[in-house]
C-alpha cells in the first residue's frame, strides 16, 4: 500500500505482532551520498561535498525537494549563493508545496499551519494558544498532521513536541507574512511569548517578545533571572535583537548599549565593546546632563561599566588599570547587586595576582566566591573556584589544585563554557608535572577545543599551544614543539598580544638548548624575561658561574615575595650550576633542599625535564654514603626513587 496518510487498518496491530513492514519518510529520505550521486551524476551539477551537505540539511533529503532545487541550479554561476538562499519561497518550491499540500487543506487546517509556523517548535497547549478558538484543538491536529505525513517532524516519542519541515516552514511563513497585518503577526507573537512565559521557559519568551516589537516586554524577559545568558549561543541570540534596534532607541535606553556591550564579552568579543561602552556614558550623558546627581540606578550602570572596562583590562594583562576600574565598580554598585561585586572582587583578586600578591589575591577571590554563592550565580562561583585553583597552584601545592580545578569543572556542569579550558589547562599542567602525559595531554586537547570556541581570549589559545610544546619536547619531537611555538607566536602579534612573546622565546630557546643550537639559545635567551631559562642557556654555553650569580639574586628576590613557583625552579637548577662547577656537596645539599619542597606537591617532570646532568646528580645523590643533611630521611628516599623511575619510563629532554 502506497500512501501519503496512514490508512485506516489497525496498524498498531500489525506492528506488535511483526505482520507490517513500514517505510515511512525517515527511510525514503536521500542519505547524503544518494544526494551526491542525484547532484552530481544524475542532473551532472558537479557540486562541493560542502554545497551538497548545505543542500542536503535545507531539504532534509525530500527528494521533491532536491529536485526542485536541481531544476533551478541548471545554467547558475553562483550555486553556493543558491543554496544558501535556497527556501520555502522560492517559485519552484512554493508552487510545489501550495498545489500540492497547502491549498488540499480545509480553510481551519491551513489558519492553523499558518499561525503555528512562527513557532521553531509546538506542542497542543502552545498551539492551542495561537488559535483564536477551539474549533482546531491543538494536540489532536498535530496528531492528524503527523498521521497525514503533511511535512511535520516529531521530536520525541511521546508525540508532544514537533516542528515543520525547513521548506514548508519557510513557505508558511512566507504566507502568514501576506496574509496578516504587522499588528496581528505582533499580537501572535506575544501570545506564544506569555505561554512560554508561563511554562518556564524564558529564553523562548524572549525570542517570540523580540519577534513582536515590544520593547519593555523583551527587556523584561532579557533581565529575568530564569534568562540562561551564560548558555552557550544565547549572547548571540540577545545580541541580534540589540543590533537590530535603532541608535534612536539605544540612545533613550542607556541600559541596552551597555547590554550589548556585556553580551559581546559573554560571547568572547573584546573588539567594539569600549566603543559600546563609550555609547552608554554618552546615552547616560544626555539623561543625566552634567552636574544633576545620579539617581541610583544610573550610579549602578556606571558600576557596570567600570566591571566591564576591568574586565578587558585583565584580558590584557593590565593589573592597574583592572584594579582601579574594579574599586571603582564596588564604589557605584548598589549593594544588593551581588553578582556583579562578586565579578569586581574578583578582578581584583587577579590584579593582585599579577602584581604578585599571592595572599591579597587569595582573599579576594575567597571573598568573591562567597558573594557568587549568595547571589546564586554558578558561573560566578565557577570562576571564582578556578583562580583560587591557580592561587594553590602556583603556591606548589599541587594536590589542593587538583581537587579544586576538579570542584571547578562539577560547577560548570556538562556543558562548560569557554573559560572552562582554563581548568582543564590547569590540571593539565598538574599530571604533566606528575609524569602522566597521556592524561596530560587528553586534558590539554579538551581545553584546546573550547579555546577554539572563542578565538578572541588569545592567550587561552597561546599558553595551549606553549604547553602542547612542552609535551612535544617531552616526547623528543623538536620539530612539534618548534611548530606549536611559531604558531602560539603567530597569533600572538596577529593580536598584538605582545605581553606573552617573552614568555614564547624563553620556550623556543629550550627547544633550540634540545637541539643542540646553542648560539639560537643565547639569542633567544636575550628576548625572554625568565631568569631560570636564561640561567639554563648561560650553563649549556659553558657559563655556570654568571647562571648562579642570576639565580642567587632571583632566589631573594622570590623569598621575598613569596614566590614559591618560581623560588623552586631556582633551586633545581641552581643544583645544576653547582655540579657543573665541580660542587658535589653544595650540589647535594641545595638538590635536597629543592627534593624537600617538591614533595608536597608531587614534583616529577620539574626535575627530569632537565634531562642527563639532572639524572647524574640525582644518582650521585643516591648513592652517597655521608649524607650533608645527617641521613636521607625515608620520604627522601621513596621521592628519589619516584624521580628516577620517571627517569627510566620517561624520553628526557634537555
Amino acid at each position: 500500500i502506497t500512501t501519503r496518510e496512514d490508512p485506516p487498518l489497525p496498524l498498531a496491530r500489525y506492528r506488535a505482532r511483526r505482520q507490517l513492514t513500514e517505510l515511512r519518510a525517515s527511510d525514503l529520505r536521500f542519505t547524503p551520498g544518494e544526494v551526491a550521486e542525484l547532484l552530481n551524476q544524475v542532473t551532472g551539477l558537479r557540486l562541493s561535498d560542502e554545497n551538497i551537505a548545505a543542500l542536503e540539511t535545507r531539504t532534509e533529503g525530500w527528494i521533491a525537494g532536491l529536485q526542485l532545487a536541481a531544476i533551478s541550479m541548471q545554467g547558475h554561476k553562483d550555486t553556493a549563493g543558491f543554496i544558501q538562499s535556497f527556501t520555502g519561497s522560492h517559485r519552484f518550491v512554493m508552487d510545489y508545496l501550495l498545489e500540492e499540500v497547502l491549498q488540499q487543506q480545509t480553510a481551519n487546517i491551513q489558519t492553523f499551519l499558518l499561525r503555528t509556523s512562527i513557532l521553531e517548535r509546538m506542542c497542543g497547549p502552545l498551539c492551542d494558544a495561537l488559535m483564536e478558538g477551539p474549533s482546531v484543538p491543538g494536540q489532536a491536529t498535530l496528531e492528524s498532521l503527523e498521521r497525514s505525513n503533511l511535512f511535520i517532524v516529531p521530536l520525541d516519542s511521546e508525540r508532544r513536541w514537533y516542528r515543520y519541515h525547513h521548506l514548508f516552514g519557510d513557505l508558511l511563513r512566507k504566507r502568514l507574512g501576506q496574509n496578516m497585518t504587522t499588528e496581528e503577526l505582533s499580537a501572535l507573537q506575544l501570545r506564544a511569548s506569555l505561554w512560554y512565559e508561563g511554562e518556564g521557559m524564558i529564553l523562548e519568551a524572549f525570542k517570540h517578545a523580540a519577534a513582536s516589537g515590544d520593547l519593555e516586554r523583551t527587556r523584561d524577559m532579557m533581565e529575568h533571572k530564569a534568562m540562561p545568558q551564560n548558555l552557550p549561543g544565547v549572547p548571540k541570540i540577545i545580541l541580534n535583537w540589540l543590533e537590530s534596534l535603532p541608535e534612536s532607541v539605544l540612545n533613550a535606553n542607556p541600559g541596552l548599549w551597555w547590554k550589548q556591550a556585556a553580551m559581546m564579552m559573554c560571547n568572547y568579543q573584546t573588539i567594539g565593546v569600549e566603543e559600546k561602552l563609550q555609547a552608554t556614558e554618552a546615552a547616560l550623558a544626555l539623561r543625566n546632563p552634567p552636574g544633576t546627581e545620579l539617581d541610583e540606578w544610573a550610579r549602578n550602570l556606571v558600576g557596570k561599566i567600570a566591571v566591564a572596562r576591568a574586565s578587558l583590562a585583565q584580558t590584557y594583562y593590565k593589573a592597574d588599570a583592572s584594579l582601579a576600574q574594579a574599586r571603582l565598580a564596588l564604589e557605584y554598585l548598589h549593594p544588593d547587586n551581588i553578582s556583579y561585586r562578586s565579578g569586581a572582587v574578583q578582578i581584583i583578586g587577579f590584579a593582585q595576582y599579577l602584581k604578585g600578591d599571592r595572599e591579597a589575591a587569595l582573599q579576594a577571590y575567597t571573598e568573591s566566591l562567597s558573594l557568587a554563592q549568595a547571589a546564586g550565580d554558578s558561573d560566578a562561583e565557577g570562576l571564582a573556584t578556578t583562580r583560587i585553583g591557580q592561587i594553590y597552584e602556583i603556591t606548589n601545592k599541587l594536590n589542593l589544585a587538583h581537587e579544586t580545578y576538579e570542584h571547578a569543572l562539577q560547577i560548570f556542569g556538562e556543558n562548560p563554557p569557554p573559560f572552562a579550558g582554563v581548568v582543564l589547562l590547569g590540571l593539565a599542567r598538574i599530571h604533566y608535572e606528575w609524569n602522566d602525559l597521556d592524561t596530560a595531554q587528553k586534558l590539554a586537547d579538551r581545553g584546546h577545543q573550547l579555546a577554539l570556541r572563542n578565538l578572541e581570549v588569545i592567550d587561552r589559545w597561546i599558553t595551549t599551544e606553549m604547553f602542547y610544546a612542552r609535551l612535544s619536547l617531552a616526547h623528543k619531537d623538536p620539530d612539534g614543539a618548534a611548530n606549536h611555538l611559531e604558531e602560539a607566536e603567530k597569533q600572538a602579534r596577529r593580536m598584538d598580544f605582545v605581553l606573552r612573546l617573552p614568555h614564547i622565546a624563553g620556550e623556543r630557546a629550550l627547544v633550540e638548548l634540545y637541539r643542540g643550537n646553542l648560539e639560537a639559545a643565547a639569542q633567544l635567551a636575550k628576548e625572554c624575561e625568565c631568569p631560570v631559562t636564561k640561567a639554563r642557556v648561560l650553563i649549556a654555553t659553558g657559563d655556570p658561574s654568571a647562571a648562579l650569580t642570576l639565580l642567587l639574586a632571583m632566589r631573594q628576590t622570590t623569598e621575598a615575595a613569596g614566590d614559591d613557583e618560581s623560588r623552586l625552579q631556582a633551586i633545581v637548577v641552581q643544583a645544576l650550576a653547582h655540579h657543573v662547577l665541580g660542587e658535589p656537596d653544595l650540589a647535594c645539599q641545595v638538590l635536597i633542599e629543592a627534593l624537600t619542597l617538591a614533595e608536597p606537591g608531587v614534583f616529577i617532570r620539574l626535575f627530569v625535564d632537565h634531562g642527563e646532568p639532572m639524572r647524574g646528580l640525582l644518582q650521585g645523590l643516591k648513592d652517597m654514603r655521608e649524607d650533608p643533611l645527617n641521613g636521607l630521611t625515608s620520604w627522601l628516599r621513596e621521592k628519589l626513587e619516584k624521580v628516577h623511575s620517571a627517569f627510566a619510563e620517561s624520553e628526557t629532554t634537555v
